[in-house]
């Protein structure tokens, strides 16, 4: 079992190779957006909170896409995506966006 200031270091690690963008609003300030321009420079992109209400919208090649649910770097191929715990889905609309 890993000791206290073991895991301490770990958690550190992590947190030290982590980039986390949070929106202080009700959304609206380009977080997805932002997100998908970055998003290739990254190995994880993640959605930890929210519903089917919320969306990003992105233009990917000269279309407007809105995204509900899905992360926003899931046009990255290298790029893994993860749905949070803190995310809401509704199976109905995911399985229309899928």
């Amino acid at each position: 079992m890993a000791s206290f200031s073991s895991s301490l270091a770990l958690y550190y690690k992590i947190l030290n190779n982590m980039d986390i963008v949070l929106g202080l609003q009700w959304g609206d300030e380009g977080k997805g957006k932002f997100i998908d321009l970055i998003s290739e420079n990254y190995d994880i992109t993640a959605r930890f909170n929210g519903g089917s209400n919320a969306g990003h919208s992105i233009e990917r090649n000269g279309r407007k896409i809105t995204l509900k649910m899905i992360p926003s770097g899931i046009f990255m191929k290298e790029v893994q995506n993860i749905i949070g715990t803190g995310t809401v889905l509704d199976p109905v609309s995911f399985k229309k966006r899928s």
